[in-house]
């Protein structure tokens, strides 16, 4: 099977999972199982720091309540910000430099840290990547 073929399947897959998830929801909320839930109508708390190493979680919540951010969390923005902007050039010399853009700030992250950024995080950069290499 071809890379393609594979990447075709798993986003089939994906799209699956999705509508059943959308399905289920709004089953739900008909049934009218959100109401009345507790901090309904506040603000979300998001601080969930489950993927954060146990011992550097302390360091990380002073660092952010000073309002600084680990340079590896910073550039991953920049990167999804510039996926994101990919997508809505259309000028080819425009895209092409920003996706040379894209391709070294990847590098400095993958440089930052002990493994690797994978391309299944940022699936329109590989499907680039695909075609380039392929041809197709």
């Amino acid at each position: 099977m071809s890379p393609h073929a594979a990447l075709e399947i798993e986003r089939n897959t994906m799209d699956i999972f999705a509508k059943i998830a959308e399905e289920r929801i709004k089953k739900a909320m008909e049934n009218g199982e959100f109401r009345n839930l507790s901090g309904s109508g506040k603000p979300l708390l998001l601080e969930d720091e489950a993927l954060i190493p146990e011992d550097i979680r302390l360091s990380y919540r002073i660092l952010k309540n000073a309002g600084c951010i680990p340079p590896e969390i910073e550039k991953r923005l920049d990167i999804l910000n510039l996926k994101e902007l990919l997508n809505t050039i259309d000028d080819n010399k425009e895209r092409l430099k920003k996706l040379r853009e894209l391709n070294f700030k990847m590098t400095e992250f993958n440089s930052m840290k002990k493994r690797p950024l994978y391309l299944e995080n940022l699936p329109d950069y590989e499907q680039h990547i695909f075609e380039r290499l392929t041809g197709l």
